[in-house]
């Protein structure tokens, strides 16, 4: 209960503060409005001429879009306004205090700040989850087991994203990494199988996009069997552990900016 009251004033005094500026909420609409309409716009043309890429119908793909964008306004949300900032944190030696703080410096790292300005980005996939989904026919029951899968991706994104910033313990300019792997994270608009074996292999075991995309799709068009499903959880809560148990060994080695 402690840590969620913090959590409450954290998030109330964050949106207090970014609202000041509420004009940057229609620019930052406008922006997803035009990302989506270009990823609706390449997703297309691969369906031209009666295509499928990998076998999937273009509603289908929707879904692994519609993923996407949810993923991506999840992060534009919590992610970069948190786990962005762990790199100036070790930079500029403020680390120091969140450190001495009488709170879990990896939850103070992971939830301080919050930006409104992605939720657009969202709501937009979560619209073109519930239309392409209407599209197919599908239920609630389906519904619920994309959307658990997807819950399973957004603790596999924060857990990388995170790991990613501890390593400024040990190499203080990593920021680069996490543009990487947004990079790579792109791959997520398309369902994995459209890609060559080769790819595929990379988008499914050495950067995980198709746990973060395509398989929450997968579930919700009953494609996914039990063997598959909780090897997509299995995989988010090791992420998970993993990202606490770096993130502790990682401060093993932190000397801190003044000492």
């Amino acid at each position: 209960m402690r840590y969620l009251r913090v959590l409450w004033r954290f998030w109330t005094t964050a949106l207090a503060a970014e609202l000041e500026y509420r004009g940057n909420f229609f620019l930052a609409a406008l922006s997803a409005l035009g990302g989506a309409a270009g990823s609706l716009f390449g997703i297309s043309l691969l369906y031209q001429g009666g295509y499928q890429p990998g076998g999937w119908r273009f509603e289908e793909a929707l879904l692994v879009l519609a993923a996407f964008l949810m993923l991506d306004g999840f992060s534009l949300v919590l992610l970069y306004p948190n786990l962005g900032r762990i790199v100036e944190h070790v930079q500029k030696g403020t680390l120091d205090f969140v450190l001495l703080k009488p709170i879990d410096s990896q939850f103070w790292l992971s939830f301080r700040s919050l930006s409104p300005w992605g939720l657009s980005d969202g709501l937009i996939g979560l619209g073109l989850w519930f239309y392409a989904a209407g599209q197919l026919g599908l239920g609630w029951m389906d519904h619920l087991r994309g959307i658990f899968l997807l819950a399973s991706a957004m603790l596999m994104l924060y857990s990388l994203w995170f790991v990613i910033g501890a390593t400024s313990i040990y190499f203080v300019k990593v920021a680069n990494a996490v543009e990487v792997l947004r990079a790579l994270l792109e791959a997520g608009r398309f369902p994995v199988q459209a890609f060559p074996p080769a790819y595929r292999f990379v988008f499914t075991f050495l950067v995980p996009v198709a746990f973060l995309t395509t398989v929450p799709a997968e579930a919700v068009l009953g494609r996914l069997g039990p063997a598959s499903f909780g090897l997509a959880v299995g995989l988010a809560l090791a992420l998970l552990l993993g990202a606490r148990l770096f993130w502790r060994l990682a401060l093993r080695s932190y000397t801190s900016a003044s000492s």
